[in-house]
C-alpha cells in the first residue's frame, strides 16, 4: 500500500527539448532508489516516451498513448490495450476524409507495432513529427487511405492549423465511442487532434496500474486538457504554472514550470515532509 505518483511527459516533466533534464533525472532516481512509486502518462508511444526519459529508473509500468497501452518497460510485456472496432476506424477515417484531413494512425499487426500515414500527403505537421522519429522502425508509409486502418489499431494523430482540424473535432468530441482532444501542439503553432477510444484514458491507466501496485492513493501532475480525466480520478492533481488556467482551477495546487524541474522539486519536498524517504 502506498501513493503512486504519475506525472504527464509533454509540457509537464519534460522540457523544451523534449527531454528530462539532466537535474531532473539526478534528483528523480535518488527518490525512486529510496522507494517512491513514481510513473508517466503520456500521449507518446513506448519508444518516443524511453526516448525522452532516457536515464530514469523507473520500476512501474507507463501510461502510453492516452491510456491505450500501459506497458511494462522492465519485463517488455503489454498489460493492457484498447483497440478500435472496426466500424469505428471507418467511421473516423471518413469524417477525416470528409474534412481533407489525413492522420497518423498507430496500431500494430499480429507481428509488430505500426506508425503509418498517407504517402506524399504529408503536411507540414505531420513532416515535423516524423522526422523528429527518423529511425523508429515502426514508421511505415501506405498508399491509400483504407490501408491506414489494416490490423489493430488505438489512436489517431492529426496536426494542422486550428481552423482545419476544429471542424472535424466539432464532428467526433460529442460521439460516446470516442475521447477526442483538441489543443496546441506543445513545440509548434499548430494544433494536434488526437482520437482514441473512449476506455483509452490516463484516468484508466492510473485505475489500472493503483490495482497492479495496490496504491491506496494517487498523485498526478499535468498540464493540458489530456491530463484532464486524470485530475478527476486522483487523490491529489497538481498542474505546472505553465497549464492551462482551466487546469489549474481543477488542481489541488499549482507548482514549479516544466522548463525549471517543477515536478522533481515539488516531489522531492512533498516526499520529506511526509516522511515517505527511506
Amino acid at each position: 500500500m502506498g501513493t503512486l505518483f504519475v506525472s504527464d511527459l509533454d509540457g509537464t516533466l519534460l522540457t523544451k527539448d523534449e527531454v528530462v533534464s539532466a537535474y531532473s533525472v539526478e534528483r528523480l532516481n535518488k527518490l525512486l532508489d529510496a522507494g517512491i512509486l513514481f510513473t508517466y502518462a503520456t500521449a507518446r508511444s513506448a519508444i518516443s516516451a524511453k526516448r525522452a526519459t532516457a536515464g530514469l529508473r523507473l520500476r512501474a509500468p507507463a501510461i502510453l498513448y492516452n491510456g491505450g497501452l500501459v506497458y511494462d518497460f522492465n519485463t517488455h510485456e503489454t498489460l493492457s490495450s484498447v483497440l478500435f472496432a472496426e466500424e469505428e476506424k471507418g467511421y473516423i477515417r471518413a469524417v477525416l476524409h470528409e474534412y481533407g484531413i489525413l492522420p497518423v494512425v498507430f496500431g500494430a499487426t499480429k507481428t509488430r507495432e505500426r506508425l503509418v500515414w498517407l504517402e506524399g500527403r504529408e503536411t507540414e505537421g505531420i513532416r515535423r513529427y516524423l522526422h523528429r522519429r527518423a529511425g523508429d522502425d515502426r514508421l511505415g508509409p501506405v498508399r491509400s487511405e483504407e490501408a491506414l486502418t489494416d490490423g489493430y489499431v488505438f489512436y489517431f494523430k492529426c496536426i494542422g492549423p486550428y481552423d482545419l482540424l476544429a471542424r472535424a473535432w466539432n464532428d467526433l468530441k460529442l460521439d460516446t465511442r470516442f475521447v477526442c482532444i483538441f489543443h496546441p501542439e506543445t513545440y509548434a503553432e499548430d494544433f494536434w487532434m488526437e482520437i482514441y477510444p473512449r476506455a483509452a484514458t490516463k484516468a484508466n491507466g492510473v485505475r489500472f496500474l493503483r490495482g497492479w501496485s495496490s496504491s491506496e492513493r494517487a498523485v498526478c501532475f499535468g498540464d493540458t486538457s489530456n491530463d484532464s480525466d486524470m485530475f478527476d480520478v486522483c487523490e491529489e492533481k497538481y498542474a505546472v504554472m505553465n497549464a492551462d488556467a482551466w487546469l489549474k482551477e481543477k488542481a489541488t495546487g499549482v507548482i514549479g514550470y516544466c522548463e525549471e524541474d517543477g515536478v522533481v522539486k515539488f516531489l522531492e519536498e512533498y516526499c520529506a515532509r511526509r516522511g515517505m524517504l527511506s
